[in-house]
């Protein structure tokens, strides 16, 4: 596991995918390559359900690293393909993670 730098911010974003991929598999693929390449960028770790029901959480050093992610133009235009074919809703969180361990079973 990344040992987070703290303080950082974290990007939460929680998601219901509509049925079908319509071409949501390769977009996701694309953004995580794109992301790893953002000044700022720490980590990014993500999950969905068979439901459709997805979590994703990105790792920042700033605000301002995240909001030039935000304006970022191919993620601004995969953002609204993702509101016109892939999500029936989202939610967005950042957060200040001033504190972060973890622990693993020897």
């Amino acid at each position: 596991m990344l040992k987070l730098p703290t303080p950082c911010y974290a990007v939460i974003f929680t998601s219901q995918r509509r049925l079908g991929d319509a071409g949501y598999a390769e977009a996701a693929e694309r953004m995580v390559e794109l992301v790893q390449q953002q000044p700022g960028f720490i980590d990014v770790r993500s999950v969905r359900g068979t439901d459709g029901l997805g979590i994703t959480v990105s790792y920042w050093d700033s605000l301002a690293a995240i909001a030039a992610w935000r304006a970022q133009a191919e993620h601004a235009a995969t953002r609204e393909r993702g509101r016109a074919n892939w999500y029936a809703h989202y939610e967005l969180q950042v957060v200040k993670v001033e504190r972060a361990y973890d622990w693993q079973a020897p």
